[in-house]
């Protein structure tokens, strides 16, 4: 029985590991059943453009943190507003640091479809792509990690010129709501997390970690 019970342990210990992420339209979380669920991680929506925290997040981060899971933040881009620089410090200075204890995951950049305007804000491929890396360096010199950019491939083609800038640097986060990934954007040979649905059990959108869970802990603590 003994050696039935240590293998099934060893099973859980590798599984690939299933997550969430979510924002203030998930102001109340029952985190309990999230975990019942088999939900090992979570990112959370923490700051928008330089003028919005969002309500939720510190309660969000809290509750995720008391039940066990490991998280991290996220920063919802809006390359009009401000510098790539400017939001990376809004984002640092809002809940989206990093510190390597084994149950915080890297800031995630959050780079998709403008809600409320031009698809690429306005910006041509070139400017894009700048924007990004003032990003993603200035998150690094501050944490010594890269950021997770979340994206989708349509939209990176589009709005970067495909560009494969990040690709060896920043892990990627791709939405893609399909039975398989599809096809990644330009430079990256895999995914690190798939954004797969927009809705299921859990509250948010479903997401999978590329690995298993010695992998996910090994990337909070920054192996």
């Amino acid at each position: 029985m003994k050696y039935l019970v240590l293998l099934a342990l060893a099973a859980l210990a590798s599984a690939t590991p299933y997550g969430i992420d979510i924002s203030d339209y998930q102001p109340d979380v029952d985190w309990t059943t999230v975990v019942d669920n088999g939900i090992t991680f979570v990112y959370i929506k923490a700051t928008e453009g330089t003028d919005y925290v969002s309500p939720s997040f510190s309660d969000q981060y809290i509750g995720a943190t008391d039940a066990g899971l490991i998280r991290g933040g996220y920063h919802f881009a809006h390359p009009d507003e401000s510098t790539g620089a400017t939001q990376a410090d809004y984002f640092l200075a809002n809940g989206g640091g990093w510190s390597a204890d084994g149950i915080t995951l890297p800031g995630a950049l959050d780079i998709e479809y403008n809600p409320s305007g031009d698809e690429c804000y306005d910006l041509t491929a070139s400017e894009m792509v700048t924007w990004v890396q003032s990003f993603s360096s200035t998150y690094e010199a501050a944490t010594g990690r890269y950021p997770i950019i979340y994206t989708t491939t349509d939209w990176w083609t589009t709005c970067t010129g495909n560009s494969a800038a990040f690709a060896s640097n920043n892990p990627l986060w791709l939405a893609s709501y399909s039975t398989s990934v599809g096809t990644l954007p330009a430079g990256w040979e895999y995914e690190t997390f798939w954004q797969y649905a927009d809705s299921g059990a859990n509250p948010g959108d479903a997401d999978l970690f590329n690995g298993d869970a010695a992998g996910l802990s090994s990337m909070a603590y920054g192996y």
